[in-house]
């Protein structure tokens, strides 16, 4: 038989002129070899995501509110959502639509189509060595460790509880760590535990980071430049809580003198699109590394669910430790939406970019620059890491770095901080519950308020990120969610629900699901209120 098909082919190919043993010796793959160091260079661009996790962050999180819940007024709306997705966002309702962007099922796609792309640099690099010992690829593979490293760590923390110690996460199922290219049309993976997951990060991180070098680069902040690994690994173990390494690295970004890093909040802007520009702007020091994402979440902002109420004192208008009424680095730069301000604030952090694939059908895709790290969240994880060192003052010192690029006058003291951040300020201050996450994860008396100081600062800087989600569940804050008129859920510090259910479409492929995620407890609105 095949002797019958290679005399067609040899038959079909002298009509045409062409050689049969010149065919036969084609190789029948014909995609690209990667066989230079330009070509991983070029396949490493592939090696990050271009999925935002902000609308599912934010919309699970404390810092939007549903506008057609009543408010501290009984005051409500009746709008629609932007899509409604967002309303199983906001319940902790698994989501059914998985072909949407900002969907779990795009960023779960996503990322591990970034994890592919570094594996395949990986292995592209271990081979290139081996026929040339002598090539220098070192820069090139500490990227792609990160590129690795990084994906798995936002997987983990949107799909997986929230790390509690090495012991306690055995028992909590991970995700996929994948390590190897994609050469089978259907591979079969199994979760780990997250303690896994976090030991597979951890030796990507250690293995990649002295191997980064931004000469590699014509624009640094798009790749994992130096910064952005150091700033990476400082919340890498923040999050682990390894303290010391969390200084290691946060002190190599921020050297020695961080005020240079932060963010210049004197400018002035004509309108919503030139601040939002700026904000993203690459050659601004405290902007780490920039992503670029397809991204649908600038049109999700003030309609059904929006920052307003308790939300929007947190974080865009808000008092504080040592400013009152709002602070003085958001004054004339926050924008109402839809011309009335009850549908909710916003902070222009990005602008929505279109690209036209059709202009005359006027489709294309929508994109948001997100800028990923940034100089004052990793000078907010060596304060947090400061704290638990028990080097209270050094922390504190961070933190009044923080206070006055946001442009307020009066300095940060610990007199402030304890006299602010009170039980009884609810509004700024949230129950946490570390210890009953993990035995090993207390919070002394002493500790307390600097911690809610920090969760207030980061909450700020981070709103319309999605990473607020991330400290809610690190430290088992729980929340409530006013839905409509007549319902509220409530998410308690081990709600299953505070792992993401994985896509329909992945679980159909043979990957487990997360346990059972059962409704929280429903009660009446104006009884929240009234509490």
């Amino acid at each position: 038989m095949k002797e019958i098909i290679k005399i067609m082919i040899c038959l079909l190919l002298l009509v045409s002129g062409t050689s049969c043993n010149d065919f036969l010796q084609t190789l029948p793959d014909n995609r690209t070899q990667i066989n230079s160091a330009t070509k991983i260079n070029q396949l490493l661009v592939s090696a990050y995501s271009g999925a935002n996790y902000s609308t599912l962050g934010e919309l699970s999180a404390d810092n939007f509110n549903d506008n057609n819940a009543p408010n501290e007024n009984g005051v409500y709306y009746n709008l629609a959502s932007f899509s409604l997705q967002e309303d199983q966002y906001y319940a902790w309702q698994p989501a059914t639509f998985s072909t949407q962007q900002d969907s779990p099922s795009y960023i779960w796609g996503s990322c591990y189509a970034a994890i592919a792309a570094a594996n395949q640099a990986l292995a592209s690099i271990e081979e290139l060595k081996k026929n040339n010992n002598s090539l220098d690829l070192d820069a090139q593979k500490g990227e792609a460790l990160f590129c690795r490293a990084y994906h798995h760590f936002i997987l983990v923390n949107i799909f997986s509880q929230a790390y509690k110690d090495s012991t306690a996460s055995l028992q909590d199922i991970g995700i996929p760590y994948s390590t190897t290219p994609e050469t089978v049309l259907v591979q079969q993976y199994s979760r780990e535990t997250v303690t896994s997951v976090y030991n597979h990060i951890q030796k990507d991180i250690e293995e990649g980071y002295n191997l980064i070098n931004d000469q590699i680069y014509n624009v640094p902040k798009n790749h994992f430049n130096k910064q952005a690994a150091g700033a990476f690994a400082a919340r890498f173990y923040l999050f682990k809580r390894d303290y010391n390494k969390v200084l290691k690295y946060a002190n190599d970004v921020l050297g020695s003198d961080p005020t240079v890093l932060m963010r210049d909040w004197s400018s002035k802007y004509q309108n919503l699109s030139a601040a939002g520009y700026d904000y993203i702007d690459p050659s601004h020091a405290c902007n780490l590394m920039i992503l670029p994402t397809k991204s649908l979440f600038f049109r999700s902002i003030g309609k059904r669910y929006g920052i307003t109420g308790d939300a929007q004192r947190s974080t865009i208008n808000g008092a504080g430790p040592t400013w009152t009424s709002r602070l003085p680095a958001f004054l004339g730069k926050v924008y109402t939406i839809t011309g009335h301000s009850d549908y909710g604030g916003f902070i222009p952090k990005f602008v929505e970019m279109f690209e036209y694939t059709d202009k005359i059908a006027g489709i294309g895709f929508a994109h948001i620059v997100r800028t990923e790290f940034t100089a004052e969240e990793t000078l907010l994880c060596r304060a947090e890491a400061l704290v638990y060192l028990n080097r209270l003052p050094e922390a504190l010192a961070d933190l009044q770095i923080w206070n006055k690029s946001h442009l307020v006058t009066t300095p940060l003291s610990e007199p402030h901080i304890k006299a602010f951040y009170t039980l009884q300020n609810t509004v700024y201050v949230k129950k946490i519950n570390p210890d009953k996450m993990s035995a090993a994860f207390i919070v002394s008396d002493q500790q307390l308020p600097y911690i809610q100081c920090i969760l207030h600062f980061r909450r700020i800087e981070s709103v319309l990120d999605g990473t607020r989600w991330f400290d809610i569940k690190r430290y088992g804050i729980e929340i409530s969610h006013a839905i409509g008129l007549f319902k509220v859920e409530n998410l308690t510090y081990n709600d299953p629900r505070r792992a993401i259910q994985l896509p329909q479409e992945v679980i159909s492929a043979g990957i487990d699901p997360n346990p059972s995620q059962n409704s929280g407890t429903n009660g009446n609105i104006f009884s929240l209120l009234n509490n």
